[in-house]
């Protein structure tokens, strides 16, 4: 059995659509306001200077808003744009402009795993505080008392060996006693080659016979 899980967000514990039609238009549609309105306090300040040292040029502000909407479109996964929109999603949280989505199944496994005492970890490419803030203000309430741990790219790319490492390393467990929990074959590939076991969910496709990593359903199939 294993001693403690890793969950993937998007597509795992949380559908894809909840991501795509409500948190990322959300974040696109008031970023430039945001930005230009807080950009002198010190969180926001330290994301627009990592913007200016990725990039390696003087920016103005309007360029830097410019940027940030460029990365958005194409969905990249840059940690400073992450951490700002998470700044973002939780004014709409605390607005009760949304609720954090889970699958029911998710929601009720991840309850009794705890209560079962395994340790419980997200690794996601939204920032720490935009997984703290989905599972502060999920449908099914508040669920943070769940988890042990949260990581996020500043960890390590989540395509990356390394990044699992450094999990297991943080968790103080050896790779093989950690399960993760992911909807993306190359995050599965990188956990397996760390030593961790996996689970692929297949939530709406087909289920693929032979495929590389153990395929699921639901949270439901999971053998711990």
């Amino acid at each position: 059995m294993s001693k403690a899980i890793v969950t993937d967000i998007e597509g795992t514990t949380t559908a894809l659509s909840f991501v795509k039609d409500v948190l990322f238009p959300y974040a696109r549609e008031r970023l430039a306001d945001f930005v230009r309105r807080h950009q002198h306090q010190p969180a926001v300040r330290e994301q627009l200077h990592a913007v200016h040292s990725m990039l390696e040029q003087d920016l103005s502000i309007d360029d830097i808003v410019a940027q940030l909407l460029r990365w958005i479109d194409e969905d990249k996964k840059i940690t400073p744009l992450k951490s700002l929109q998470g700044m973002i999603w939780e004014e709409g949280y605390r607005r009760g402009d949304f609720t954090g989505h889970l699958y029911e199944d998710a929601a009720r496994k991840l309850k009794q795993w705890h209560g079962q005492g395994l340790r419980l970890y997200v690794f996601s490419s939204g920032s720490v505080q935009a997984q703290r803030l989905l599972f502060g203000h999920s449908d099914y309430g508040d669920l943070t008392h769940l988890f042990n741990g949260y990581f996020d790219t500043h960890i390590g790319g989540k395509r990356e060996a390394e990044a699992y490492f450094k999990i297991a390393a943080e968790a103080r467990l050896a790779p093989s006693e950690i399960l993760f929990l992911s909807d993306i074959k190359e995050e599965l590939d990188a956990a397996r080659d760390a030593g961790f076991k996996t689970a692929w969910l297949v939530r709406e496709a087909e289920l693929t016979p032979h495929a590389a990593h153990h395929q699921v359903r639901s949270f439901d199939e999971i053998a711990v």
